[in-house]
């Protein structure tokens, strides 16, 4: 029975047209055998045996089966403290400085719904994380958006995340008197970069001129293959106007806990806080205590290490697939992500003719690509033009290496497909 109702405006907008994430997982779903899934960054391996059931265990008290303090846990948030204190070269208070979020996502948002007026502007570095952009809009803020442009012989060669590079002058003359908040995400989905401690000051520097917050997504940051600097502990300046967003599912390979944190200056905090408490009222508790639990554990079990080497075999077993292929990289400094250049490969014209126009029409190639890697050779991979408002990487696609390592060498072997269509 049809009805006159309707979604509100801003929900319009997103029905428009499918979003990557159905179509892709929709896809994969209509094969006949499993693909090998290096799309959506989710792991297909359980968390550490002692985190798990340090998980259950939670949920056998009767204080963690109830509701939390809305701001998190007491616990958790005294872990949190004690574990990042010493990157920000500060104590961090945990009553004031934290809040616990259901998931880095709703970190995000809350963020926004405490900051934002009408017509705010936040500045966004594509590519960016889709979220991002309806968080923004959500809360009334218009998006402006500055690129991190990859070295000109991108498609010729293997370059290093650090290659790619934000234009200062482009992010200054997106600025604009109704310009409040800038987005940092360090390390960087999809590309992997880590800005450095001279980027970092430098985009610091115009945050406080222009007298801006930023935002800054550190949802990677223990999956770092080369130094990082976290923004915050560069002075107190740069402290008492950013905002760092942290994830669990990220930091230990659970990202169904949905469990993040967003950490601050008080006065910061405390709006974002507000806007939580109306937003979900609190996260789960029991999950909450898990990941206190996992703080408290990670260095007697030499998680963070341990981690890293891990990310990094299953890292090369991807770099080596793509080299043998003669595919360029771009070699990410941190997160689960690898960006490789397809300019070579060329589609088949009758495969072309009978694409769904879901994934052709209004979209750049890159759909194209991911669409016939996942239909003709069981691949999943994500177009990362979705990450942007340009066709700029319609060249390119994203793959996920949060995977076992068999599931990156079913990759491997259903890849030397590829070699008929490499020109």
């Amino acid at each position: 029975m049809s009805t006159a109702f309707k979604a509100s405006d801003r929900i319009s907008k997103e029905l428009q047209r499918q979003d990557v994430w159905s179509m892709v997982n929709g896809a994969a779903a209509e094969l006949k055998s499993p693909p090998a899934n290096l799309g959506q960054g989710f792991m297909d391996f359980a968390p550490p045996h002692w985190l798990t059931e340090a998980a259950k265990g939670c949920f056998d008290s009767v204080a963690t089966n109830q509701y939390s303090p809305t701001r998190g846990r007491p616990r958790l948030m005294e872990a949190i403290a004690k574990a990042y204190s010493p990157l920000y070269k500060r104590q961090i208070d945990p009553k004031s400085e934290i809040v616990i979020t259901a998931g880095a996502n709703e970190g995000f948002y809350s963020a926004f719904a405490g900051l934002l007026d009408k017509g705010d502007e936040v500045i966004v570095m594509e590519p960016f994380f889709d979220q991002y952009i309806s968080n923004i809009e959500f809360n009334g803020g218009v998006v402006k958006y500055v690129r991190i442009k990859p070295p000109k012989d991108a498609g010729e060669r293997n370059v290093s995340s650090r290659d790619w590079k934000l234009d200062l002058d482009d992010l200054r003359a997106a600025i604009t008197p109704r310009t409040k908040i800038l987005m940092l995400n360090t390390p960087h989905n999809p590309i992997g970069k880590i800005f450095d401690e001279s980027e970092l000051r430098a985009i610091g520097d115009i945050a406080i001129e222009h007298n801006l917050i930023v935002l800054s997504d550190e949802v990677y940051d223990r999956l770092d293959y080369s130094p990082q600097v976290r923004l915050a502990s560069l002075s107190d300046e740069l402290a008492k106007r950013t905002i760092t967003i942290g994830s669990a599912g990220k930091t230990f390979g659970c990202t169904g806990w949905r469990v993040g944190w967003l950490i601050g200056p008080s006065d910061l905090i405390r709006y974002a806080a507000a806007a939580h408490t109306r937003i979900c009222f609190v996260a789960n508790s029991p999950l909450q205590e898990a990941t206190a639990i996992a703080f408290e554990r990670a260095q007697e079990e030499n998680y963070y290490a341990g981690t890293v080497e891990a990310y990094k075999r299953r890292l090369r077993i991807l770099c080596d697939t793509f080299d043998d292929l003669g595919l360029p990289y771009t070699i990410p400094d941190g997160s689960y992500f690898l960006l490789v250049h397809f300019g070579k490969v060329k589609i088949p014209d009758p495969f072309v003719k009978d694409v769904p126009a879901t994934v052709t029409e209004g979209r750049a190639k890159d759909f194209l690509l991911c669409y016939f890697l996942l239909k003709e050779l069981g691949v999943v991979s994500i177009p990362p033009t979705e990450f942007c408002t340009t066709p700029d990487l319609e060249d390119y696609l994203r793959f996920a290496f949060c995977k076992t390592e068999e599931t990156l060498l079913l990759a491997k072997e259903k890849l030397q497909g590829l070699r008929q269509y490499i020109q």
